[in-house]
């Protein structure tokens, strides 16, 4: 981890650079798997299966007696882990159901919104060495909330075609109704046009490798809905002296540990913090089985010295981070300055692990800078939002004649008259 003192706002943009992979040899992968899927269906998801996973399938639907096996042999503390986290990610969700408010514009002219979710919604859960159930949670609970009718999981299978037991618990658990064991971007592209057997979405959610979110940005070329632009994870922490440096280290190298292309900062206004958090990260990592991840994630990571927090602060603003968190003075007080990041932790005390897991809020949020202009996964990724009006003969008439005078402006004589007609009808009683 490379140490930069008091760099210029003209060197910003270098330190705030995330790491870049080639992607025209990965674009055309993707076109190409996904241009077999749509003509051979089921074929070419197993074809690729066989290809990237190593285990031939015939039958993708993971059947009831799978998942009822796979729940039994979860240990019971993790079931009672999953089981709070849910309640808490529940609770959390909930509370953002929107009532709709009726507001009467001009007299006699009444608007409102109103929610309605999405039919069928696609989730992509990685498996591998780090099979993310906690995202089924993430996922499936909001859009539950939200009232989606199908909840579509594609995971992909161990060598024995399997899916990892807690991601089956955890969709059995939150209500997913159709669960596959499908990986990379096969699923995605079964999700997108739909086989025999897969159904096809219409909006996908979901983490994944460089393969997994190039096809899912295909997959919205092709004119499918996607949750966000997602890449590889990030954290950045703003420390003084008052942090906990044996604390900052671990939430940097539990960043760390997601792949080799995970980013992490320390942004700080001392050159001892540094020091300290450097050497708890060395005596740390030494246990971590993961240590060869981290070790490559550390190459890409820096730590920043400012004279200031303030100025540190400007500086997590620029470079908008996934997950920012404050252990700095007083921190409560500094959230009105953050302007750009995907979730915030604020104090000693709250780990980036909380909002992964089980604190209530998503942990499906914006990387490579795009919570500048994206916020993370919320209820609302889950639904629609439809307006409505209603003009009463009252209304027509007090807002009808503007509503002439400015299509006339705009030479849409058809618009005007859709008017002059209803006032017509009225004045003539």
């Amino acid at each position: 981890m490379k140490t930069y003192i008091n760099p210029t706002p003209e060197q910003w943009q270098d330190l705030a650079q995330r790491q870049t992979v080639s992607s025209a040899d990965l674009n055309e992968t993707v076109k190409s798997i996904f241009n077999d899927i749509q003509k051979n269906g089921d074929v070419a998801v197993a074809k690729y299966t066989s290809i990237f996973d190593g285990v031939s399938i015939e039958n993708f639907t993971a059947s009831t007696t799978e998942i009822e096996k796979a729940v039994a042999e979860i240990d019971i503390n993790l079931k009672s882990a999953i089981q709070i986290a849910a309640e808490n990610i529940k609770r959390f969700h909930q509370s953002q159901k929107e009532i709709p408010t009726k507001i009467e514009t001009t007299s006699g002219v009444f608007c409102w919104r109103e929610s309605r979710a999405i039919d069928t919604i696609g989730i992509y859960i990685p498996g591998g060495t780090a099979p993310l159930f906690s995202t089924v949670l993430m996922l499936a609970i909001p859009a539950k909330i939200a009232g989606c009718k199908n909840i579509i999981l594609c995971s992909p299978p161990d060598k024995n075609g399997n899916i990892n037991p807690a991601i089956l618990y955890a969709a059995q658990l939150t209500g997913v109704t159709q669960i596959y064991k499908v990986g990379g971007i096969q699923a995605i592209a079964a999700m997108t046009f739909g086989t025999n057997e897969i159904p096809k979405v219409d909006k996908l959610f979901g983490p994944g490798n460089q393969y997994v979110t190039a096809a899912k940005q295909y997959a919205q070329q092709l004119g499918l809905a996607i949750d966000l632009p997602a890449g590889p994870s990030e954290l950045l922490v703003i420390a003084d002296d008052t942090c906990d440096a044996e604390f900052v280290a671990s939430d940097l190298l539990s960043q760390a540990e997601h792949g080799g292309d995970s980013q992490v900062i320390l942004v700080t206004n001392s050159e001892e913090i540094v020091a300290k958090v450097a050497t708890a990260i060395e005596k740390q990592k030494a246990i971590l089985p993961r240590q060869s991840v981290v070790e490559k994630a550390l190459e890409n990571s820096r730590a920043i010295v400012f004279d200031t927090i303030q100025q540190g602060i400007a500086f997590s603003n620029f470079y908008a981070p996934e997950h920012l968190i404050l252990a700095i003075e007083e921190a409560e007080n500094r959230i009105s300055f953050i302007e750009n990041a995907g979730s915030v932790f604020i104090g000693n005390y709250s780990c980036e692990s909380a909002g992964d897991y089980a604190s209530g809020t998503n942990h499906t949020l914006p990387t490579n800078g795009y919570a500048k202009n994206y916020s993370g996964v919320s209820l609302d990724s889950f639904v629609k939002k439809i307006t409505f009006q209603k003009l009463t003969s009252n209304g027509i008439q007090n807002l009808g004649p503007n509503i002439e005078i400015m299509a006339a402006a705009e030479q849409l004589d058809a618009h005007k008259n859709a008017v002059s007609i209803r006032l017509k009808k009225l004045q003539n009683g």
